[in-house]
């Protein structure tokens, strides 16, 4: 499966074993079409390659949907 996402200025926090992480929203589509969203708590790329472009990408965020936005509210998250 391939999924297109792309960054959101919405971060939760999810609950781990250890306590909390704070986690960005990622809203996309399958190459079918299929709305989705990822919570995002990580990405790298390999140290041994020019990050700089990925870096300066990696800040641009757009606002949520409307969906998302009302899915989760963060008093609700814990």
């Amino acid at each position: 499966m391939k999924v297109t996402l792309e960054s959101t200025n919405k971060i939760v926090e999810l609950k781990t074993p250890t306590g909390t992480v704070p986690a960005r929203i990622w809203e996309g589509a399958t190459e079918a079409g299929i709305a989705c969203h990822a919570f995002v708590t990580r990405i790298a790329v390999s140290k041994d390659l020019d990050a700089s472009e990925f870096e300066r990408e990696l800040q641009e965020h757009r606002p949520p949907s409307p969906e998302i936005s009302q899915a989760y509210d963060l008093r609700l998250v814990i």
